[in-house]
């Protein structure tokens, strides 16, 4: 049984950043099922795309449920985002997900669960850190999610 806690706008993004003007980079996240888990017990594969950039990621990732994979996708971009500022310095972001609870989440629009508090607070670093919004898209249009060879 998951325990909710509700978290407020305010207390997760108190310091949130509106998308500017100018057009964003778009990048997707998203996770699918391993069909079965692997002995080390990797049981998704993660994955972000940035179209713009030429950038595809994939990686085994051992989480407790699908909300939790989605999760780690999206933090996965979002520290991809700013290791390499290098490159991508002085963008805005439209961030795409397929999972509609986690965005709901993410942008204080729903309950938080309770054990993803910690992760959903490195979000809001980022958000604080970095201009990005976050949406909802079909899980056909993700193409984080595209071409998964497992």
């Amino acid at each position: 049984m998951s325990h909710k806690v509700l978290v407020s706008d305010r207390e997760l993004f108190s310091q949130g950043t509106a998308i500017a003007s100018t057009p964003a980079m778009e990048c997707y996240f998203g996770a699918r099922p391993l069909p079965r888990s692997t002995v080390d017990g990797k049981s998704a594969v993660v994955m972000f795309n940035i179209p713009e950039a030429g950038i595809q990621f994939k990686a085994p990732f051992a989480g407790v449920d699908q909300d939790h994979c989605d999760l780690a996708s999206m933090l996965a971009l979002l520290e991809f985002i700013d290791s390499n500022q290098k490159y991508l310095a002085k963008q805005t972001y439209q961030l795409y997900g397929d999972n509609l609870s986690i965005i709901n989440q993410v942008n204080g629009q729903s309950e938080v669960r309770e054990e993803f508090v910690g992760l959903l607070g490195k979000a809001a670093q980022y958000r604080d850190k970095y201009r990005f919004s976050l949406n909802w898209v079909p899980p056909s249009e993700n193409p984080a999610t595209d071409e998964l060879l497992v």
